[in-house]
């Protein structure tokens, strides 16, 4: 089976016939209508949405079999899928998530960096998480100068490490920190 990818969640029950919140992952919301039966994450259940309508930042979807809203009620949470075979293809310069995790990071000198984890939206952006082979995970802006390259068929994505880490000042070392950033010692003023 392919790779399944993440379209909606499920979010709490709306009003008493088995509506719920609905939210999309997808460029056009109600797209998730169109992919047939959606999967669980662990593929075991499947669900079919019956009738979708816009609400404010969400749908609010009914799904076939779910009629009350104690039902509708425990689907609060579950993620839906759908292979990823089933999904449009990307423009250029678009990927799926799924596409780019796990593909080697290497450096813009071809030194190999580590492996991709994940890609993070936090609201500012879309964030790369790379497992380096050593050292703690790092998190990049996915932008073109930090990710100048990204080759699906060569399984990997080139990373232009950023020059400045944690805001250092050039120049600036422990002898040299200015009086009003020195830490204060007990008694100090």
């Amino acid at each position: 089976m392919s790779a399944l990818v993440c379209v909606a969640r499920i979010g709490a029950a709306h009003g008493v016939r088995g509506a719920v919140k609905l939210w999309t992952f997808t460029e056009d919301p109600f797209a998730v209508r169109h992919y047939g039966p959606l999967l669980s994450k662990d593929g075991k259940r499947q669900f079919e949405v019956a009738q979708a309508r816009e609400a404010k930042d969400h749908l609010v979807a009914t799904f076939k079999g779910v009629t009350t809203r104690d039902e509708a009620e425990r689907l609060n949470g579950i993620e839906l899928y759908v292979a990823r075979e089933k999904l449009p293809a990307t423009d250029e310069d678009e990927y799926y998530h799924t596409d780019l995790i796990g593909l080697a990071a290497v450096t813009t000198d071809g030194d190999a960096l580590g492996r991709v984890l994940a890609i993070h939206n936090f609201g500012a952006g879309d964030i790369i998480e790379i497992a380096p082979l050593k050292g703690p995970t790092m998190l990049l802006p996915f932008t073109n100068a930090v990710v100048p390259e990204v080759d699906l068929a060569g399984g990997r994505v080139v990373i232009a490490l950023p020059q400045e880490i944690e805001g250092e000042i050039e120049g600036e070392d422990e002898g040299n920190v200015p009086s009003a950033s020195r830490p204060r010692e007990n008694g100090d003023p």
